[in-house]
């Protein structure tokens, strides 16, 4: 019996096979979840396809989390697969890479701002509303981020939205728990998704990350980013909300 027996699961965010939100999908299958996967407008396609490779395949809804009608019409499309959610899982972000990332912060204008930080961080908000309703008892929400507590080269103004996000996190933590809804992040080291390669000059994360990470770190493994989500979506982690969990090969908790 996995960890996730018998547990309903939406896993927000999935594009391709490298995407983080595939390997939980994938993984929290395996442990015994039954899996909604969401995308929305032209990637819809992509996720299709890629979904095939999962047994049994799970069903794709569109969801775009900016629009209105989305949000408002989603535990009516989640319902035709489950009566009621035990996880969440939020693997969405996104900011203009030619205005907002890149080393162009002092220069980013405002409307590509706040399209970031609605995208990357009020989401988890929008989302966790949308579904509020058809939450169990001791259910959990899962989101994903790359450290805000400082600051990275060329992550600029996603940067800023992470850091969004994981004060989102704490205060649904705040707001939630006594509802008994579990809200955590975890902060993944850098990963050589489709959103990564978004990100003008991220690959010189590679070249510092694996040689400075104390149990060093492989970008084109997801499997213990997602393992962690996985198992932070299950009952092992009970009383624990509001946190972030580092899995990022330990260089978080390393000096120069």
């Amino acid at each position: 019996m996995g960890i996730l027996e018998g547990k309903n699961i939406l896993v927000a965010g999935v594009t391709l096979n490298t995407s983080i939100g595939y390997r939980v999908a994938e993984i929290a299958q395996a442990e015994g979840a039954k899996v909604v996967v969401s995308n929305f407008g032209r990637a819809m396609s992509l996720t299709s396809r890629v979904l095939k490779r999962l047994d049994p395949e799970p069903p794709l809804l569109e969801l775009d989390v900016t629009n209105p009608e989305h949000l408002a019409t989603l535990p009516e499309r989640l319902g035709e697969h489950f009566d009621h959610l035990d996880g969440v899982v939020h693997s969405i972000a996104y900011a203009n890479p030619e205005t907002a990332l890149g080393g162009k912060f002092l220069t980013t204008p405002f409307a590509d701002v706040s399209t970031a930080v609605e995208v990357s961080a009020y989401s988890l908000v929008s989302l966790v509303m949308a579904v509020k309703p058809m939450l169990a008892a001791q259910s959990s929400v899962v989101g994903l981020t790359f450290d805000a507590t400082v600051s990275w080269p060329t992550y600029d103004w996603m940067g800023v939205s992470k850091a969004a996000l994981e004060s989102a996190s704490r205060y649904l933590a705040r707001y939630l728990g006594p509802e008994g809804v579990r809200c955590n992040l975890v902060a993944a080291g850098p990963l050589d998704t489709i959103a990564k390669k978004a990100i003008p000059g991220a690959d010189e994360f590679n070249s510092i990350w694996g040689p400075r990470a104390p149990l060093g770190w492989d970008a084109n493994d997801s499997g213990p980013t997602a393992r962690a989500v996985v198992a932070l979506l299950s009952d092992w982690f009970s009383a624990t909300t509001g946190e972030m969990i580092h899995v990022d090969g330990g260089l978080h908790s390393t000096g120069a």
